[in-house]
């Protein structure tokens, strides 16, 4: 008997890991912009994003062009959109990339993005995120990314857990919605790297 499994419906992501260059170089970078007062006010992003955390700041034109993290992204991109629909994307474009530096009991609450395509990168992650009340019984959700598309529907999810892991990225359609929950029990950081990109209509399109 021949099965055949089809999933026309809902959005796919792309997990991935970010070469140890990059992570090193954004590492870097963000301890740089921390010991930079003027530079840290100047790229705050904070205001304008949705994280309650304690410090959000972008990426300046020249360090992503450094890294080429426009060319990098827009690879991958390439990657996944002829893997989902056959077309060769011809224009990528950050909107804007930024760092999230958060700590014990921060959080990011439920929201999306512009743009066509938003991903997330993790460069730093606590060595443990802390306990749950319910020790055992219930899932650890400390410091997880939630992707949320719908509700549960018959064998299929309408959502996606991401523990973060330093190197692993996840690209996503921007209209997602996602959350990352709060973490305790550490005073260590949770650093990560996001974008918003657009890209052409015709490799956006089925």
């Amino acid at each position: 008997m021949k099965i055949e499994i089809i999933k026309p419906f809902g959005p796919s992501i792309v997990k991935f890991k970010l070469p140890n260059e990059i992570v090193s170089e954004m590492n870097k970078y963000t301890d740089e912009i921390i010991g930079d007062k003027k530079k840290s006010e100047d790229l705050n992003e904070g205001p304008k994003l949705a994280g309650n955390v304690q410090q959000e700041f972008l990426l300046d034109q020249d360090f992503m062009q450094k890294i080429k993290w426009a060319e990098f992204l827009g690879k991958i991109t390439a990657h996944w959109i002829k893997d989902r629909n056959g077309k060769t994307l011809r224009n990528f474009k950050i909107i804007k990339s930024w760092i999230v530096r958060q700590f014990k009991n921060e959080y990011n609450p439920l929201h999306y993005h512009s743009g066509h395509i938003s991903g997330v990168g993790y460069l730093k992650v606590p060595n443990n995120l802390g306990s749950t009340i319910q020790e055992g019984k219930k899932i650890n959700m400390n410091g997880k990314l939630e992707l949320v598309e719908s509700t549960p529907k018959l064998l299929c999810s309408g959502n996606y857990v991401a523990t973060p892991e330093v190197g692993d990225m996840y690209l996503f359609p921007n209209y997602l919605l996602h959350t990352v929950y709060p973490f305790k029990d550490t005073e260590e950081e949770r650093r990560s790297v996001s974008f918003n990109a657009i890209i052409d209509e015709l490799a956006a399109s089925l």
